[in-house]
């Protein structure tokens, strides 16, 4: 599980967003159980996403699916990339610069 700050701005419409960007970024409805949106897509059987306590963060969990091709996973992979920068608002390279300045 990894928790995700969002870019200022971003927090406006959080809940809307995260669920307009996992159809955009997977082309999958997700199901809402209980405030949590769940997505099942190639290398990934779960991608669970919900609001930080403050609500200027996103939650993030997965569960990784290995028994997929390379190129399901590249492709996965990608797509989440692209999810979390539509959510948060930040770039890989700013978040993991961010991460670095959390520990």
């Amino acid at each position: 599980m990894q928790e995700y700050p969002v870019k200022r701005g971003f927090s406006k419409n959080l809940p809307a967003t995260m669920v307009e960007q996992l159809m955009e970024c997977f082309g999958i409805e997700p199901k809402n159980k209980d405030g949590h949106y769940q997505i099942s897509y190639g290398a990934l059987k779960i991608l669970d996403a919900s609001l930080g306590a403050d609500g200027k963060s996103v939650i993030i969990r997965t569960e990784s699916d290995l028994t997929v091709s390379d190129e399901a996973i590249l492709d996965t992979n990608r797509r989440f990339r692209k999810y979390l920068e539509a959510v948060t608002g930040y770039t890989t390279k700013e978040r993991a610069k961010k991460a670095k300045t959390v520990e």
